[in-house]
């Protein structure tokens, strides 16, 4: 079968926690191959980091070329007993399907091979082309999907017009929400030094912990900015504090503390570090030693201006479901950020509320409206 609902349902029964792929891209593969799609199975790996399966399929060979992106991995279940239904059963009760990935993104990934199937039957091969790029590496580090999917099928000549990336965009209804950017994520570790010693002389050691907090609260005091004219403000985030002493009579030597950082397009990566490496200086002083270690990122802010995809895209979810999206920047990261520098990319896909909760699922009716909305995407986006 190839409606939505059954695809859904034989992507969940693969157990494809992050970064197993338990064979949700052969059920992909399969169906696209029945359709003279040319399908490509490509593993990338790198020492300390996992190999990832990765799907990239393509049928024509001429512009416009519009891709589909998502990917099959899906995080743990959690305690399964605790589910209605089996996490990876795929049940349909009262006109729900359950499991994990039902929202994200297995339903998503379902809808836009049913719509492009369903494409093709009734109105052949386009004057352009449609392709899928699908990774098993989305829900953990992104090193071995998407990021290195794209490069490869650069090195191979492919190039992208438009993308449409199937992630769970709207918050309470199918048709509020496209998304058309993601705030940029950088992470890292604030260090402070003081010097060991007895609690009962305090003279002779220098305690790293007040010093920490007064700096924790004055990174967090003065707002990164504003916001932009599509973005909301920055926002710094403390996430752990730790002194690592399991002893109540010694001044620590050291304390640290892990934020995180969301920020808007006032920055680039490196003038929010510099920002950041400034106002700590200042905070600090003379007096206390403190520095921060940056961690590695590859979440990069970004923005797609308004334009005749967007517009498409508008017109086919307001038909179907009456609702004209508002277009959005909100919420965490996604692949859209590597794909954004190949194509415009926008993201829609089904409701997000219970994605990577215990009883994950996404009404029937949605599948089907979405994918009438990707294929309502197809018809206008290879109109004459």
């Amino acid at each position: 079968m190839s409606d939505a609902l059954s695809i859904a349902r034989d992507l969940i029964r693969c157990p494809s926690v992050t970064p197993a792929d338990a064979g949700a891209l052969g059920v992909i593969e399969a169906l696209l191959k029945q359709a003279d799609f040319d399908v490509h199975r490509i593993t990338f790996g790198e020492p300390g980091t996992a190999d990832v399966d990765n799907l990239y399929a393509r049928i024509g060979k001429e512009a416009p070329h519009i891709t589909f992106a998502g990917h099959t991995d899906v995080v743990p279940a959690g305690d399964e007993s605790a589910w209605s239904h089996g996490a990876f059963a795929g049940e349909v009760r009262d006109g729900h399907l359950y499991g994990r990935g039902a929202v994200d993104m297995k339903g998503g990934i379902a809808c836009s091979v049913a719509a492009v199937l369903d494409y093709l039957r009734n109105r052949g091969r386009p004057k352009g082309s449609i392709s899928f790029l699908i990774t098993g590496d989305e829900e953990d580090v992104s090193i071995n999907g998407t990021i290195k999917l794209l490069q490869w099928a650069a090195a191979r000549g492919e190039t992208f017009d438009h993308c449409v990336l199937g992630e769970p965009s709207n918050v309470e209804t199918l048709g509020d929400c496209i998304k058309v950017g993601r705030r940029g994520s950088q992470s890292g570790t604030l260090y402070v030094d003081g010097k060991q010693g007895h609690v009962a002389y305090p003279h002779r050691a220098s305690n790293p912990v007040p010093d920490i907090a007064r700096l924790i609260t004055a990174l967090g005091d003065e707002p990164l900015d504003h916001g932009s004219a599509q973005f909301q403000a920055s926002n710094l985030e403390f996430t752990s504090v730790d002194v690592g002493n399991t002893a109540s009579n010694v001044i620590p030597g050291q304390a640290r503390a892990r934020f995180n950082i969301r920020y808007n397009d006032c920055h680039s990566r490196e003038s929010l570090r510099a920002l950041v490496e400034a106002r700590l200086a200042k905070a600090a002083g003379d007096r206390i030693r403190a520095r921060i270690i940056w961690e590695p990122s590859n979440s990069d802010v970004f923005v797609i201006k308004p334009g005749p995809f967007t517009e498409l895209a508008v017109a086919a979810i307001e038909q179907e479901t009456g609702r004209k999206p508002e277009l959005s920047t909100s919420g965490g990261t996604s692949d859209a950020r590597f794909i954004a520098k190949y194509c415009p990319v926008i993201e829609f896909g089904l409701v997000g509320q219970t994605m990577h909760q215990t009883d994950e699922r996404t009404p029937i009716a949605d599948l089907e409206k979405l994918t009438r909305i990707y294929r309502g995407i197809l018809e206008r986006y290879f109109a004459p």
